[in-house]
């Protein structure tokens, strides 16, 4: 079978506008706030889809809204689809308040019409997961829920963490933890699948998209400005004149050519790949919304992630900066960066 036959379907658990009731961490110090488990599980969802798209996979998300659904209609939804596979994004807890319960775990149903793939693919989830990330194995595990017992497809639901666990709660907000849980999920249905793995950070994948084109890449790149940056785009894979009137905003707010070109230049900014840029006050862009959703998953507030680089931000950093021991100057350099991506 050809990539773009398998059909992969993408779930995130609970809802955030408005959330789900209890879904939620304890108040944060620092952040003086819950942050609740949608947070997570829908950036998770939407870097996992990313992931899939880059594969050449064709990609069903179950659930685009805000607002949650209830199960009932996601297995409607999913039933009706004929997909390949399913996964489920979500985040444990263990009581009302911080404590020490930790961990990843990945869930599958033994009542699901094809338990013993579905068995297969929690398995190769569950391998990748704690081979990609730092967090502590608990295993693959049994449960009876609808995403997983009445589905018609081989179908596993992720729990990569504790949001009553103080480190994993601030994991939860962290976009690189997000990335890493959506990529390492995908490398798992790519074994699954039997097909190889397509890394995130080779841009000799992404090809130069301009004004015309379609197809897979194209889904991607509108995905990525919709979901990440805010743009209002219909994701239908052709790159049309609303889609380049996208790509030249971001590309002047990140201070790229503005040629409506998407070259290894802009998929790096699109997707912020490493070497990160030195940034300060004054800087503006993804790399900024970058540095403030990190500090706001060390705790340390910003005031809004808008990818512009103001006093607010200039503070928190100043703040991060001597939390860990660095040269107090409100510069993003190597070190500071350093810093921040070390989770």
């Amino acid at each position: 079978m050809a990539n773009e036959d398998f059909y992969i379907g993408a779930n995130d658990e609970h809802g955030v506008n408005p959330p789900t009731p209890g879904k939620r961490t304890p108040v944060l110090p620092g952040l003086n706030r819950q942050i609740y488990e949608n947070e997570f599980n829908r950036g998770a969802k939407n870097k996992f889809i990313e992931a899939c798209m880059r594969q050449d996979f064709s990609v069903f998300d179950v659930k685009s809204e805000l607002q949650d659904i209830s199960i009932s209609q996601r297995v409607r939804r999913i039933n009706m689809q004929n997909l390949t596979l399913l996964v489920t994004f979500a985040y444990n807890a263990f009581g009302d308040s911080l404590n020490s319960a930790s961990g990843l775990e990945v869930y599958y149903s033994p009542l699901n019409p094809q338990a013993s793939e579905s068995q297969a693919l929690a398995n190769d989830l569950y391998d990748r997961l704690i081979e990609g990330t730092a967090q502590i194995g608990r295993g693959v595990k049994t449960i009876d829920v609808g995403v997983l017992s009445s589905v018609n497809c081989p179908s596993a639901l992720i729990e990569a963490g504790f949001m009553t666990n103080l480190r994993e709660a601030m994991l939860m907000i962290n976009p690189l933890f997000q990335t890493e849980v959506g990529e390492e999920a995908c490398h798992g249905v790519c074994d699954y699948l039997g097909v190889s793995y397509i890394p995130r950070n080779d841009l000799s994948v992404y090809p130069l998209l301009r004004q015309g084109d379609r197809g897979n890449f194209v889904y991607l790149l509108q995905f990525i400005l919709s979901e990440q940056y805010g743009y209002n785009l219909s994701i239908d894979g052709i790159f049309g004149a609303n889609t380049l009137s996208a790509v030249r905003d971001f590309q002047a707010e990140n201070a790229l050519t503005v040629d409506g070109l998407v070259g290894q230049n802009t998929w790096k900014a699109l997707l912020t790949l490493p070497p990160y840029p030195l940034l300060r006050e004054g800087s503006r862009g993804a790399y900024v919304q970058l540095l403030q959703s990190l500090l706001e998953s060390n705790l340390i507030p910003t005031s809004g992630i808008d990818g512009i680089f103001g006093n607010n931000t200039l503070s928190a950093v100043r703040t991060f900066q001597q939390e860990k021991g660095l040269v107090v100057d409100g510069i993003v350099g190597n070190n500071t960066w350093t810093a921040l991506t070390d989770f």
